[in-house]
């Protein structure tokens, strides 16, 4: 059975959001897949925006809302960045998503970044769940949850790498 962990960390403004982007895109391996909850503005664009500077990319990156998928391939390994927020379950389970995080799938293997997870009929097992939301003090909350041990290990060393955290 592998090992789940939870955290919470409170972040005061969207820079905060940023840095916690870019303090995941510093630890994440290739193969790292993060579902991202939450609603309109709570803050996921600006989260793998920062995931992208942390693992080398610096073009700009924007919501893929109406592309679907954008693909950033400049950094140390590649970022895949998809909005499933205009789509509904029949059509999510249309774009084939297992092709980034399966093996023997056609794309290069990297950290696959899913916004409106909620709409996806099956999720990988081995993630990273982030779920945003809007604070009562103005900033966010993001409560992380780690399933797989690759994954516990990697949010182990986010959260070590002095966030203000706290443990679920």
């Amino acid at each position: 059975m592998s090992k789940t962990s939870s955290f919470i960390v409170d972040l005061s403004d969207s820079y905060a959001t940023h840095n916690l982007g870019y303090k995941l895109g510093q630890y994440c391996l290739s193969g790292t897949i993060l579902l991202l909850f939450g609603n309109l503005g709570s803050g996921k664009t600006t989260l793998v925006q920062g995931l992208g500077v942390g693992l080398g990319i610096f073009e700009p990156i924007s919501s893929p809302t109406f592309t679907l998928i954008n693909e950033y391939l400049e950094g140390r390994i590649p970022l895949y960045h998809v909005d499933l927020y205009r789509l509904e379950v029949d059509q999510v389970d249309a774009l084939e998503l297992e092709e980034f995080y399966c093996d023997g799938g056609e794309a290069l293997p990297g950290v696959l970044a899913i916004e409106w997870a909620e709409r996806m009929r099956e999720r990988p097992q081995s993630a990273i769940t982030l779920k945003l939301e809007h604070a009562s003090t103005g900033g966010r909350r993001a409560m992380l949850t780690a399933h797989g041990d690759v994954q516990v290990t990697l949010l182990e060393k986010v959260t070590s790498d002095g966030l203000l955290v706290d443990e679920v």
